[in-house]
């Protein structure tokens, strides 16, 4: 029996192909990210926490035990050879589907700002939709490369794409999660063009995507109120559009050498959920443009290590993952702080590696410990 166990941990992490060092620009990107992100939680989440908990470090307190976690995976899967997850992927995306289906189970899902998108298992919450990204990217990965010259073909290419992401689309509408399905849907578009998809498959699939969200705004105006305030921030000024209006306001008062660490006003109750989505707002507001342009900079400057171990990576596998799970991280950043400038409309999605959440950033580690195995192993 501990032969057996010793012979499977040898097979986890022994190297099949050629390894080199990792990108250690891509790991030093991340870690100054998460640090930097670290700081920002413990001053914008600091009087909120105080006020519901009587700690003002609560939510950093929460957030190291995600972050712990997240590092285990990030080393864990920075070492296992990245070509092994492509036998697993189904079975990954199977639990994890599961797991999203168990918000729906009374007991067990639970209901955060209208959406019913946690379950709580132990008085823990976990948001399994973080996790579908991560096992969506890895079995699309897996079957876009075995597709090969055949994507071009309606049965085998396009065709079970749309009803796989159709599955997963459809049990973040029941939730509803639009920001996240955005995410997924987005980057599965990507990695669905990466691995040689047809573009007007793409356009097939955006038109349908552009109908079905005319029949939700249709079923839920709030969200068209999102796309009001987008073009007028003044639509609205105490509903729909609050929390962009005091965004802006949180933003615009940082200049451009902030006000200061620890000296956000908006924080004071004014702006909501500046331990979660606003919490670029309050990066603007403390730092200034100085520190909130240089982590623009970071996600942009990871985004480019991300390609570079996408285009040389040794296989499809590599390359499609690669470019997606880069995709994925960067996009979302950039959804979030589009949001926060009103250049987007705002989704309720996270800003990656830094906002408060544990299911997120430990997903988050762990694709990029897988990226950083793809580097090990590029041509270059």
């Amino acid at each position: 029996m501990r032969k057996s166990l010793k012979q499977l941990i040898q097979n986890i992490f022994s190297a099949e192909r050629n390894e080199h060092e990792p990108d250690r620009n891509l790991i030093i990107t991340i870690g100054i990210i998460v640090v930097f992100g670290l700081v920002m939680l413990s001053s914008a989440s600091s009087v909120v926490a105080y006020a519901e908990f009587g700690d003002s470090y609560h939510y950093l307190k929460h957030q190291l035990v995600g972050l712990a976690l997240g590092v285990m995976a990030f080393f864990f899967f920075s070492r296992v050879d990245y070509h092994r997850w492509r036998k697993y992927a189904f079975g990954l995306l199977i639990f994890s589907v599961f797991l999203l289906s168990l918000v729906f189970v009374p007991g067990l899902g639970k209901i955060v700002n209208g959406s019913r998108s946690w379950i709580e298992i132990f008085g823990q919450s976990l948001q399994p939709s973080e996790f579908v990204k991560l096992s969506f990217l890895l079995y699309l990965a897996a079957w876009l490369e075995s597709r090969g010259k055949n994507l071009a073909d309606f049965h085998q290419g396009i065709g079970p794409f749309i009803i796989v992401l159709g599955v997963i689309a459809g049990l973040m509408l029941l939730q509803p999660d639009i920001g996240t399905l955005s995410i997924v849907a987005a980057t599965s578009l990507i990695v669905y063009f990466a691995a040689g998809g047809k573009i007007r498959h793409i356009l097939t699939i955006i038109l349908l995507g552009v109908l079905a969200f005319a029949a939700l705004a249709q079923a839920k105006p709030y969200q068209m109120d999102r796309f009001r305030c987008m073009m007028d921030p003044q639509f609205s000024s105490q509903d729909a559009c609050y929390q962009i209006n005091q965004s802006l306001i949180a933003i615009g008062s940082g200049g451009i050498w902030g006000r200061g660490l620890g000296a956000s006003r908006q924080k004071y109750m004014y702006l909501p959920e500046v331990s979660g989505d606003s919490i670029f707002a309050i990066i603007g507001e403390e730092t200034g443009l100085i520190f909130s342009g240089a982590l623009i900079m970071l996600y942009i400057y990871l985004f480019y290590r991300g390609y570079l171990a996408s285009k040389y990576a040794p296989d499809g596998f590599g390359r499609i993952l690669a470019i997606g799970i880069v995709s994925w991280i960067v996009l979302q950043a950039m959804i979030n702080i589009g949001g926060m400038l009103n250049v987007l409309p705002m989704t309720g999605v996270p800003l990656p590696l830094v906002s408060y959440g544990g299911s997120a950033i430990m997903a988050c580690l762990a694709a990029l410990g897988i990226l950083v195995n793809i580097s090990k192993q590029t041509r270059q």
